[in-house]
């Protein structure tokens, strides 16, 4: 029985002497090769937890940005539009202007006219009633005379009805 607890004693002592270089040498280095791979795993975690977190903030900056964005093209439409209609406006009004002076020219040039017209007519008119006169009292007349009878005509014509200009 001897031989069984000298043999056991060896082996518990190379067990213990194995555990004791295999711990030195192995478990101390793989311990601290996973303490430091899980560090490691940690800090991406964390690191990723971070980026994550920066990543939300950029997307929501910029999604606040893009929002704005909208809003301000929104508002240059709109401004656009007024400028448009303001510029449409004053296109309008000038025309009408532009119309007015057009009519109140013509309506003057129609006056002068109407002006000449009504000489033209009252001095024929003056030379018919001579010559008809003249036929009729077989004589000429002098020029005094003319000139008093046509004086006389022009002034009937002048307050005579038919003649007078927007009453035809």
């Amino acid at each position: 029985m001897l031989d069984f607890s000298v043999t056991l004693a060896i082996t518990i002592f190379n067990i213990a002497f194995l555990t004791f270089v295999l711990k030195k040498i192995l478990f101390k280095p793989v311990s601290r090769f996973m303490a430091e791979r899980a560090k490691r795993v940690r800090d991406s975690i964390e690191d990723a937890r971070i980026d994550r977190a920066k990543a939300q903030e950029l997307l929501e900056h910029y999604q606040e940005k893009l929002k704005d964005a909208h809003i301000e093209a929104e508002k240059i439409i709109k401004d656009a539009r007024e400028n448009a209609k303001t510029q449409a406006g004053r296109i309008v009004a000038d025309g009408k202007i532009a119309a007015e002076a057009l009519a109140a020219e013509a309506r003057v040039q129609i006056d002068l006219e109407w002006q000449k017209a009504v000489a033209r007519f009252g001095m024929e008119a003056v030379a018919l009633v001579m010559a008809a006169s003249s036929r009729l009292s077989q004589r000429e007349f002098s020029g005094s005379d003319s000139r008093i009878y046509a004086d006389m005509l022009l002034s009937e014509l002048a307050v005579h009805p038919g003649l007078q200009k927007g009453k035809e």
